[in-house]
């Protein structure tokens, strides 16, 4: 198992950016008589904001100076910044719920004040807090909020720290596949605008994945080191500590579990704890503790390894996820220095913790461990005062094999609990999707039949009927005689009943087009865009076919769009674009109608079931609008 310490950082999108100004020379700018009050506030928020990176005690007496003359000022806007500033401080030393009441007085303050910027920043505030407490479900939807409004007012700087934060959580989450993708995404736009803060995160994102991906792929590790000396090299250019200590502890996790360079892990371990303590961030420094604790003992340094570990304990006895770690090495640091009667305490400590993660029968395997481990203290007591010393020490040996064993034990059936766990919740899941498939391709193939049928009775029934009506109306023209007032009504009523037959055609033709059919989407969307004067269609790639049923569920989609915006958006024009690979296709459909706020209008039953059809093909659907701003909806589908 490797030594790699789960560092998940999440920073916000734009507001952190680093202050290159002199700190100092922004603090006596303060004591200028001929500085507005306006010029104070930017002042305060740009010294608090420098100071967040190395001095919160600083930040802190800043924050609360400005946050009062914003007060005395009724300024919104800045009360909102000097809010979040207060909730990021609290968040930093763990104290999460004060931190929620600041950032909710943010968003409250930045969406009256009518400023979308900062009410994107809350929300991605607030996300960052729930990831911090592993909340992922609602991390992620706060994210997304504040990753929709910075796409729309085009801030690319703040896309690129949103979408590390949102791989960070798919981190947490195990899913390396969605990581890598947000974060290639980031990388893009970090380098394209040379953001070299967007840039130090998302080289530490990166080489924290291809650390955890080298346990199995090898040749990853030289991905992860070059990233992470990228990622610390940045870091000190920007003077920001916190991504100081946490890439400086990334390294030491790599020297250490893959290139046995101790030296060199040491190091940066050291460095990593220095940086945590100077930022008060437990935290890190219960990380940092933990790397230097596993290095001193496959150093055999057991007194150091022992001395880490207990420091790192008593900041923080209560996280599950590496206090099991600190205990083993305790047990371990002790038994190797032949204190028993110290391990056994611990070792009690640790079957505490290992009782809320495995099952009765490994509890009781844990128990029966715990006597037999005691009992043979006692006997090897017993034959310390009868026996001479080499017997003691042979026996002392075999002790701590058998504990050790009895350790890979637990830790082995506990891995296979989880792994089966696992696998039974992707079981589950996928006979869930398979259903949902299922179900979703049935009631499209239902409609497809009735479709189908009725396109067939319009045009082969009823218009073979109205056809027949109009030829002998055409018949009875040439021999009828009639007044003129009759001729007139005669005559228009031929006309109505040729509109009807071609209405009639037009209406079969939409509900089961046979282009779509015979020649497939291109054509068939083409076609329908052509009978609508407001609309224009876009095709860029080649035409090919695929799935029918995947061909039919995109016009279905671009139809009901089409008609929705013609209906109620008011537009005057509407693009429909269409590209695909052989992968995937993308549909948009884009209007300059009235627009609308997603936020408060609920969608109708059209707009469901196309999410829901979707779905169950894998694909989905995204709707971006605003009002007075029109409405572009982006779907995409894998083929």
């Amino acid at each position: 198992m490797k030594n790699l310490i789960c560092i998940v950082l999440f920073l916000l999108p734009l507001s952190l950016q680093a202050q290159q100004a002199n700190v100092d020379s922004l603090v006596n700018a303060l004591g200028n008589n001929n500085v507005s009050k306006e010029e104070k506030l930017e002042l305060y928020h740009k010294i608090c904001t420098t100071y967040l990176y190395y001095n919160l005690e600083k930040a802190s007496e800043y924050v609360q100076k400005g946050l009062d003359l914003a007060e005395r000022e009724k300024d919104k806007v800045m009360l909102s910044k000097f809010n979040a500033i207060y909730g990021r401080l609290y968040g930093t030393k763990s104290s999460y719920d004060t931190a929620f009441v600041y950032y909710e007085k943010a968003l409250d303050l930045a969406v009256q004040a009518k400023e979308k910027k900062l009410e994107a920043v809350a929300y991605a505030d607030i996300g960052i807090l729930y990831a911090r407490q592993n909340n992922f479900t609602s991390a992620l939807e706060y994210f997304m909020k504040a990753l929709a409004i910075y796409e729309n007012i085009g801030d690319k700087q703040a896309r690129v720290k949103v979408m590390s934060n949102i791989s960070s959580l798919y981190r947490g989450m195990e899913n390396d596949e969605r990581v890598i993708y947000y974060l290639e995404k980031a990388k893009k736009i970090a380098e394209e605008i040379n953001y070299d803060e967007g840039k130090m995160q998302v080289y530490f994102e990166l080489g924290a994945i291809y650390h955890k991906l080298a346990e199995n792929e090898p040749e990853k590790v030289e991905f992860a080191l070059q990233y992470e000396l990228k990622a610390n090299k940045l870091s000190h250019q920007l003077n920001h500590k916190v991504y100081q200590t946490a890439t400086a502890q990334a390294l030491a996790a790599i020297y250490l579990d893959y290139l046995n360079d101790y030296d060199k892990a040491l190091e940066h371990a050291n460095e990593s704890l220095q940086l945590a303590e100077e930022t008060g961030d437990p935290k890190m420094i219960i990380g940092a503790l933990s790397t230097i604790s596993n290095i001193y003992l496959l150093q055999k340094r057991y007194r150091e390894c022992e001395g880490a570990a207990l420091e790192a304990w008593r900041i923080d006895s209560t996280e599950i996820h590496t206090g099991t770690d600190l205990l083993k090495n305790i047990i371990l640091s002790n038994i190797a220095l032949d204190n028993k009667d110290r391990a056994s305490v611990f070792f009690k400590i640790y079957n505490n913790y290992v009782k809320t993660q495995i099952n009765q029968n490994n509890r009781e395997i844990m128990a029966d461990m715990e006597a037999k481990y005691e009992a043979e203290k006692k006997e090897i007591r017993i034959m310390a005062l009868e026996k001479e010393r080499s017997l003691y020490i042979g026996l002392g040996i075999v002790i701590i094999i058998a504990l050790i064993l009895g350790l890979w034990l637990l830790f082995y059936r506990h891995r296979s609990v989880v792994q089966k766990q696992k696998i039974a919740e992707q079981e589950i899941k996928q006979l869930k999707q398979e259903k949902e498939l299922i179900a979703a391709r049935s009631a499209l193939d239902a409609e497809k039949v009735e479709r189908e049928v009725i396109a067939r009775d319009l045009h082969d029934g009823v218009g073979a009927m109205l056809s027949v009506v109009k030829n002998n109306m055409d018949i009875m023209k040439s021999y009828l005689i009639v007044e003129n007032v009759e001729t007139d009504c005669f005559y228009r009523a031929l006309d109505v009943l040729d509109k009807s037959i071609v209405e009639l055609r037009r209406v079969a033709h939409h509900i089961m087009p046979a282009t779509l059919i015979d020649k497939g989407l291109v054509i068939a969307l083409d076609d329908f865009c052509r009978s609508i004067p407001e609309v224009e269609f876009h095709f860029t790639e080649s035409d090919y076919r695929f799935n029918p049923e995947k061909e039919l569920i995109l016009y279905r989609c671009a139809y009901e769009l089409v008609n929705n915006t013609l209906r109620h958006a008011g537009a005057s024009h509407i693009d429909v674009h269409l590209n695909m690979n052989e992968k995937t296709v993308y549909l948009s459909v884009v209007d300059n109608g009235c627009g609308f706020d997603p936020q408060t209008v609920s969608m109708g039953m059209g707009i469901n079931n196309m999410r829901t059809r979707l779905l169950a093909f894998g694909g989905r659907i995204d709707i971006y609008s605003d009002q007075g701003k029109g409405t572009e909806v982006n779907i995409e589908l894998d083929v």
